[in-house]
């Protein structure tokens, strides 16, 4: 019974780890029973990792956040391939958004990789919202719904399984839930008509998993955020909105939830409110046996009963048994990402340019879902054709650099959101009324001689940007 109960513990973790080999710990718990694994940039690119961990467990759910755009995991060095949502639905091709998906996907299954935790299915509601903003489709309900329909037909036709997120809404929040705990406002009329249609459309996609967000929304539930919530996972997306797939926490290192209970606890209540995954983004041998060792103390006490966990574990499993009867898409459309970059594009004014600029990165800072290292690429973009083009990246909320006799390129991000980003464009346009400003958010009242919008930060977002500025 002990090493049953133990294995169903075990079975519901996905944790994250250091380095770009398993560690001996992790590939122990691997061979007891382990359901679980999440992976991010610092654990690429050694192509030896994953098939250390399924010759551990060949059944592991391998998940990533490969949602595109700004948020990579196996491009972040490089730049994503694919835009990101905010490009998706300002193009509003949903035949392209799920050539996107499935492009993404095929990346993922040539890895060997269950799950993506991604789309994204929030409606960026609130304009000054930190956490989410160009990784939601937009901020109209019915787009965000037809487009993380269309993601999710993509990723799962290609033979991973896809993950809607953060279950129900993150859009309408103005705190990031790494560092504190966000609270929805809406009434729950306002709940129903904006942020859970996108949720229901993907759920009739098919999509094999959801995410809650670590969310108080005291229209649905006054006293527990959403992961810990029954009245949210259990009445509303079981009950309500009839999901039966995978439920998986974010991160529950996050100070939303981290600064109210210990891991152990919140993984007890999670189970207990309907979850049947834990994700916990950073983990160690002693963390990760703790955790297993705190559900197992929670069902003998009578805490958590067993039969939930049981389910909880059957569920995760019925995602590696899902992956494991794919048939691999082996298909390929290298092109989808570029075409979507290149169809989000939005321009005002005019500007060519023929020799290397001076690029002026103003705003580099991301929250904390954005590996450090991705870059806007705008200045790789533009240096691949015009060379002598030089970068200066401000340190936080810097002055402009002096500007030479060169054209200047000044590259942002959320201009709407962030008022010293507005006050640097005003300051480079009074110096330097011919400034090309570029920003790869969600912009504000186009100035400069050419203002563009890619509305994601991408590898090829950037180059959609550097051909429209040296088209002849």
């Amino acid at each position: 019974m002990s090493a049953d109960l133990y294995q169903l513990a075990f079975t519901v973790l996905q944790p994250g780890f250091e380095g770009t080999s398993a560690p001996g710990w992790l590939r122990r718990a691997l061979g007891e029973g382990l359901g679980g694994a999440v992976l991010f940039a610092r654990n690429f690119p050694d192509d030896d990792l994953i098939p250390q961990l399924r010759a551990e467990n060949p059944d592991v759910v391998i998940a990533i956040d490969e949602e595109g755009g700004v948020v990579t995991r196996l491009e972040a060095v490089t730049g994503s391939s694919f835009p990101g949502n905010r490009a998706l639905g300002v193009a509003d091709d949903v035949k392209l958004t799920e050539r996107v998906g499935a492009q993404i996907g095929r990346m993922l299954a040539r890895k060997d990789i269950t799950l993506d935790y991604a789309p994204s299915v929030d409606v960026n509601a609130n304009p000054a919202n930190p956490v989410i903003g160009i990784r939601s489709f937009g901020p109209d309900a019915d787009l965000v719904a037809r487009h993380s329909a269309a993601y999710v037909r993509g990723v799962q036709g290609a033979g991973v399984a896809a993950c809607a997120k953060h279950f129900p809404g993150h859009g309408d929040t103005i705190t990031d839930s790494h560092l504190a705990l966000p609270t929805v406002h809406a009434s729950r009329e306002e709940l129903f008509a904006r942020d859970l249609p996108p949720f229901r459309a993907a759920i009739e996609a098919g999509v094999r998993s959801v995410m809650c967000g670590h969310l108080l929304i005291p229209a649905l539930d006054p006293e527990h955020p959403a992961t810990l919530s029954r009245t949210i996972l259990t009445d509303l997306l079981r009950g309500e909105l009839g999901f039966d797939g995978m439920l998986v926490t974010d991160a529950i290192e996050m100070k939303a939830v981290a600064a109210m209970y210990s891991p152990g606890e919140i993984a007890v209540r999670a189970l207990n409110a309907g979850v049947d995954a834990i994700c916990v983004g950073i983990s160690t041998e002693r963390s990760l046996y703790e955790l297993r060792d705190a559900i197992a103390a929670a069902v003998r006490s009578g805490e958590l009963p067993e039969e939930r966990l049981a389910e909880a574990a059957a569920r995760v499993r019925a995602v590696a048994e899902w992956y494991g009867g794919q048939r691999r898409d082996t298909g390929e459309d290298a092109d989808a990402g570029l075409e979507a970059a290149r169809a989000a594009l939005t321009t005002t004014g005019s500007a060519t340019l023929t020799t290397g600029p001076q690029v002026v990165e103003v705003n580099t800072r991301h929250n904390q879902a954005v590996d450090p290292s991705t870059p806007t690429g705008v200045a790789a973009a533009l240096a691949a054709v015009l060379p002598g083009t030089t970068t200066v990246k401000l340190a936080g909320e810097g002055e402009l650099p002096p500007f030479d006799e060169r054209p200047v390129v000044l590259v942002v991000h959320d201009a709407a959101r962030n008022a010293w980003v507005r006050d640097r464009i005003a300051e480079a346009v009074r110096l330097r009324p011919d400034v090309i400003v570029i920003d790869t958010g969600i912009p504000d009242t186009p100035a400069g001689a050419a203002y563009l919008s890619t509305h994601g930060i991408s590898r090829v977002s950037a180059q959609a940007a550097a051909e429209w500025l040296t088209r002849s």
